[in-house]
């Protein structure tokens, strides 16, 4: 193939270089900041008077109604999935193949996923993300996302895990929405550009919250959990790593008790 001449190939740069983004200003991503305090109700009645910027309540259970309510309020409103463990009780669990169901996760009627199958999620889980979307959502906390270090039933390697994550994120980015990495923390170092945030669960239990450092370096939040461990035993080190921590139950109802 012939090479431009010296000009042509200037102004194409110069093209290139002035040509207006694809992303319109009003259609970027919440992005959460690190130290945003939010609240966490997976259970009960769902309280709406907690004085805080953000909630992450159950996308199933929730109607487009609650979360405008919430907007109204001038909260952010995340939406909760299970998208590596398969749940009995909703109400699109007949539509997962017995192939795809492995080993219980710990939690009464749930079992892991086989996250290899995409041909078989990748749709399930697009039809999950919508609901989110139409429900006016503005970001997706996608659980069970560390399957490959759990006993699944199958041989899920993470190279599977990466691939299975990223989709997840990409199925929430091409809908408009914010996503949370949950926990998976020796992904973080891959992931951490693919998802807006972090979501983790008793880093300071088990001495792991320095691993979510990059979240934080990158201006990205890191919502964080603890339910055995008193306050003054990680609140001080939160505040210094700038997560947002708070005590919770682990029925994660109305109750919190935040650093």
């Amino acid at each position: 193939m012939r090479r431009p001449p010296l000009l042509i190939a200037l102004l194409l740069l110069l093209a290139a270089c002035t040509t207006v983004p694809d992303d319109k200003p009003g259609d970027e991503r919440w992005q959460p900041r690190p130290g945003t305090a939010w609240q966490w109700q997976l259970s009960g009645r769902l309280d709406t008077t907690v004085d805080v910027p953000v909630y992450d309540i159950d996308g199933f259970d929730h109607s487009r109604a609650t979360v405008t309510a919430l907007h109204r309020a001038d909260r952010k409103v995340i939406c909760y999935l299970s998208t590596g463990a398969w749940e009995d009780w909703r109400p699109d669990a007949k539509k997962f193949p017995k192939s795809v169901l492995g080993r219980g996760n710990g939690w009464e009627g749930e079992r892991w996923l086989d996250i290899r199958r995409t041909d078989v999620l990748e749709p399930l889980m697009a039809a999950r993300m919508d609901m989110c979307r139409e429900k006016g959502f503005d970001a997706v906390e996608p659980d069970n996302m560390d399957g490959y270090r759990n006993r699944t039933g199958f041989p899920l390697k993470a190279s599977d895990q990466l691939r299975y994550n990223r989709l997840i994120a990409k199925l929430a980015h091409d809908r408009g929405m914010s996503v949370g990495l949950k926990n998976d923390l020796d992904q973080i170092p891959q992931l951490v550009g693919d998802f807006d945030f972090a979501v983790n669960e008793q880093c300071a239990q088990y001495d792991e919250c320095a691993a979510l450092k990059p979240f934080v370096a990158a201006g990205k939040a890191v919502f964080h959990v603890e339910y055995e461990l008193p306050t003054r035993r990680f609140c001080s080190d939160s505040r210094r790593l700038k997560l947002s921590s708070m005590l919770k139950k682990y029925e994660l109802g109305v109750w919190r008790r935040a650093c």
